[in-house]
């Protein structure tokens, strides 16, 4: 609104609309500054902040304050945990494994000085003292001669040549302990191709990058019957958590990578399979494919390609929110509206709290579901209605706002977690499985092709797993590669990693 301050009207209805005019705009303006310093503070702590979502201790004391004005005696306050002291833990030096190999140098004292400074009488030997001390030997690498004996018959007949056993990549340079050893540093160790090409040339051998990413490609092609089992069995699992996060990628028609996305399925104790899958954006169509033969319970963000899944009967697909999800957008909205978003984060304190509780008791799932049930429900019943109430009292695009009816709107599927003991709170279980992709992509910064992340997902999958089990990945892929090829079709699920490390026990 314009407003010449040297030619204001004379009539007061004017004014007042002019008043009333301004005032509008200024609280327009307000709001848009609200949102602007909420956006600013969020960028800045993504970018220079702690990561973990932590609460000042100190602040819980709204969560007692606000309850009691309102008047409600009966709101559960935080509980002491009634836990013993744990023992304390040294910081002395750890002891060595018992499997490493160990070099003996003994140290012993001169003829001279085996005689007694006293008396001069030979010393006797009475023992020894034992320390130990951890040393390094580089890598090393070496070449494998394959002579293949030939054989002729004295009448020129027949010429026979014995024949090698099946390589990894046919005609190849790698055997498979190079190959296993690649793998495992980029999408383990998350170290590029190109330092690792350097690491090489240290050694003496020249291999390009290009050659190292064939490789990897060959490899993933190599496994892809190993891949497409476990995922056919981690869709089996009776919970499957699953979650994303971008990635960047090459494509020649734009200046500019675009933005990949990898999934990550978690399959449940029956299926200890860590799944990944890679899709060229974030549309549903991919995921939906992936997730064809998917039944039970679905443990997910909020994400609106889901919801086909669950929408659909024949699927028989259940939805499990995440409170963590759901905390995440409360603890953001502290800095517009720090009363009402510390009752929410001591309120999903206090969940936490039950589920720390059951741990710590070892549960089964049937004494999860009862302990669930016996205090986590009243508490989810005292969250709605606290939201329900405070709902109408916050702007719906403020962030508090936006938080509440984030929450209320997926209710359903934030509480079903009290109805089965095998269900967890939240899904970062599959949010932790995305650390190391996060964590890689600072460093090779991107997928080179489409194939690139394919190739990605299927090796990420297999070194994953193994680690999720407890198995070295470079020992379970140097063997799987090796032995693959020649593995019969019907018994390709004994190279599974927890069929794998069943026989290896």
């Amino acid at each position: 609104m314009e407003i010449n301050r040297h030619n204001l009207p004379e009539d007061t209805a004017a004014l007042q609309q002019m008043v009333a005019g301004l005032l509008e705009e200024l609280e327009v303006r307000e709001w848009r500054l609200r949102q602007l310093q909420y956006l600013v503070e969020q960028l800045l702590r993504y970018r220079y902040g702690p990561k973990r979502e932590r609460v000042s201790e100190n602040q819980l004391f709204l969560f007692a304050v606000t309850l009691l004005s309102a008047g409600e005696e009966n709101a559960p306050a935080p509980e002491k945990p009634e836990t013993s002291q744990p023992q304390r833990i040294g910081h002395g030096r750890q002891h060595l494994p018992k499997t490493l190999e160990r070099r003996r140098v003994v140290y012993d004292l001169g003829e001279r000085e085996r005689r007694c400074p006293e008396c001069q009488e030979e010393l006797k030997h009475i023992g020894e003292e034992v320390s130990e001390r951890l040393e390094y030997v580089p890598a090393s690498l070496y070449v494998i001669e394959e002579a293949c004996q030939k054989y002729a018959c004295s009448n020129g007949c027949t010429v026979l040549t014995a024949q090698k056993p099946m390589q990894p990549i046919e005609k190849g340079l790698p055997g498979p302990g190079l190959l296993a050893h690649v793998a495992v540093s980029k999408y383990s160790d998350r170290l590029p191709l190109y330092r690792q090409e350097g690491m090489l040339k240290r050694h003496g051998i020249r291999l390009s990058r290009q050659t190292l990413c064939g490789w990897m490609e060959q490899c993933a092609e190599l496994v892809g019957p190993l891949f497409n089992l476990m995922k056919q069995r981690v869709l089996k699992s009776k919970v499957l958590q699953t979650d994303d996060t971008p990635v960047g990628v090459l494509d020649p028609t734009l200046s500019r990578t675009r933005a990949g996305r990898i999934w990550t399925y978690v399959g449940d104790g029956e299926h200890p399979y860590t799944v990944y899958d890679y899709t060229p954006n974030r549309s549903r169509d991919g995921p939906h494919e992936f997730r064809e033969e998917l039944r039970g319970y679905l443990q997910a963000d909020a994400y609106s390609g889901y919801d086909e899944l669950y929408k659909d009967p024949e699927r028989e697909v259940i939805e499990v929110a995440c409170w963590a999800h759901a905390r995440r957008k409360f603890y953001e909205a502290q800095s517009s509206d720090l009363m009402r978003s510390t009752v929410m984060l001591a309120y999903i304190r206090l969940l936490y709290d039950v589920e720390r509780e059951a741990r710590d008791r070892k549960l089964d799932r049937e004494g999860r579901r009862a302990l669930r049930q016996a205090k986590s429900k009243p508490i989810l019943d005292d969250i709605r209605a606290y939201l329900e109430r405070e709902q109408s009292k916050v702007l719906p695009k403020s962030p508090e706002g936006q938080a509440i009816a984030y929450t209320l709107s997926n209710w359903k599927a934030l509480v079903r977690y009290c109805e089965d003991g095998d269900l967890e709170i939240d899904n970062n279980v599959a949010e932790r499985s995305l650390r190391g992709v996060a964590i890689g992509r600072k460093n090779w910064m991107f997928f080179g092709s489409n194939n690139g992340g394919r190739t990605a997902a299927v090796l990420t999958s297999l070194i994953a797993t193994s680690k999720r089990l407890g198995i070295d990945p470079f020992v379970y892929l140097r063997d799987i590669f090796e032995r693959i090829s020649t593995h019969p079709q019907s018994r390709l699920a004994e190279l599974l990693p927890d069929r794998w490390l069943v026989a290896r026990q």
